[in-house]
């Protein structure tokens, strides 16, 4: 069985299973329109057991400057995790919060004060 994958806009993403469409979306706190369920909420009401399901964080520092170069995220799943399920699993760590910070990272302010609360000294960090 195929199933179609279409994005009608904003954060909402549609399964058209043949027979019937899936409609997700984010909430209106992830950036949605909250029109329909996440897919995390989704991967629950499926009952999907998370028992044994690990993340492991990897991540390579430069020598030089010790400057982080990459962050690896890799998902450890139970052999019988059902087969249909991993690229979703997959695709819902790839939406990670942290990893769009990282992809598109704030500006970051740094400032000193006295006790008093007079300033002493700020410095905006480009990304």
């Amino acid at each position: 069985m195929d199933i179609r994958i279409t994005f009608p806009g904003g954060k909402r993403v549609d399964a058209d299973l043949g027979s019937h469409v899936v409609h997700t979306d984010q909430s209106v706190e992830h950036g949605g329109e909250g029109s329909a369920a996440e897919p995390f909420e989704l991967f629950l009401a499926r009952q999907i057991p998370t028992a044994g399901i690990e993340l492991l964080q990897h991540h390579r520092f430069n020598d030089v400057t010790h400057v982080l170069e990459h962050v690896g995220l890799e998902l450890v799943l139970p052999t019988d995790f059902p087969e249909k399920y991993r690229m979703a699993v997959v695709r819902a760590a790839a939406g990670c919060k942290v990893k769009k910070v990282l992809l598109a990272p704030p500006e970051i302010v740094v400032s000193a004060r006295s006790p008093d609360g007079t300033p002493l000294a700020t410095t905006a960090l480009a990304a």
